[in-house]
């Protein structure tokens, strides 16, 4: 299934993102650190496209809660009755069903779904709202915990007053979703090909944060590791263009300029707004491995 770019991978990071000098400058001091994505963009890949308004990715239950009355059950029947790709509609429909019924049984795949569409509209304030209120009912939702990963990497800004404790919370929300994914039971409202569909992208979100977080601590080698894995297990038709370029970097910086100059390709072969410079950092990884000593793999 198609995705739409968004602001927190394409749209803007060609400008905020490191660049080829900016990693290996961060390789070579201690503490140094790549410059953060520090801008929104206007798109969001759709995350939770798998399936209209998904049961969260979880090993938690819902705490138990009240029985839903006549009146509740119908409105939660109407949030799942609209369509995922209308997302002012959900939006609407699920904050008006949590304002109703704040205890309400349901109120977990509400904040779970409200969480995807505040990701893909890129409202951060609503987003961290939202997945706070739903972390704090299940501490294990995966897809939540991934979204937050990616959000806290991507808008990381090396000089804000929390800026380590953000990177310590987005590292430890990678690593628990990767640890759990794999061991997720399958929701009932989910297919089997869904479900595959839908822990390859919290995995694919997990290893590209992780990546991006060794690289904002100047950390390229074990950069490389997590972004292969987030671009191997990447199942969409049009991959995020960000792993390919960040895998360039991190290759580029530890001196490995073939794989370089082919993560970038494979970037520049994609339509964004990186596209023109990774197509230009690959020439520039190639004439690196022709004229400089390239390191073993």
């Amino acid at each position: 299934m198609n995705r739409k770019w968004n602001w927190i991978t394409a749209a803007v990071f060609a400008a905020t993102l490191p660049t080829l000098g900016g990693v290996a400058s961060a390789q070579s001091q201690q503490g140094s650190q790549p410059p953060p994505a520090q801008q929104q963009g206007q798109q969001q890949t759709d995350k939770s496209k798998q399936q209209p308004n998904p049961a969260p990715l979880t090993l938690d239950a819902t705490p138990p809660a009240a029985a839903a009355s006549p009146e509740e059950e119908a409105a939660y029947k109407a949030f799942q009755a609209v369509p995922a790709t209308d997302k002012a509609k959900r939006t609407q429909s699920g904050e008006d069903f949590i304002k109703k019924y704040p205890e309400s049984r349901y109120r977990a795949v509400i904040y779970s779904n409200l969480a995807s569409v505040y990701f893909s509209s890129g409202q951060i304030d609503k987003l961290t709202d939202v997945a706070n209120k739903e972390l704090a009912l299940n501490p294990n939702d995966v897809s939540v915990m991934a979204i937050m990963a990616l959000t806290l990497s991507r808008t990381y800004k090396a000089n804000a007053p929390d800026a380590a404790k953000q990177l310590d919370t987005a590292e430890q929300y990678a690593k628990k979703t990767i640890e759990l994914t794999p061991t997720l039971p399958k929701p009932d409202n989910l297919t089997d090909e869904s479900f595959a569909s839908a822990k390859a992208d919290t995995m694919e979100m997990a290893h590209s944060s992780l990546g991006l977080i060794y690289l904002h601590r100047g950390k390229a080698s074990d950069a490389i590791a997590e972004l292969e894995d987030a671009v191997k297990v990447d199942r969409n038709p049009e991959p995020d263009p960000v792993n390919y370029y960040l895998l360039g970097l991190a290759n580029d910086s530890t001196s490995h300029f073939d794989a370089a100059a082919a993560a970038f390709a494979k970037c520049g072969a994609l339509q964004s707004t990186l596209q023109a410079q990774c197509q230009k950092n690959a020439e520039a990884s190639k004439k690196k491995g022709a004229t400089q000593l390239s390191a073993p793999k």
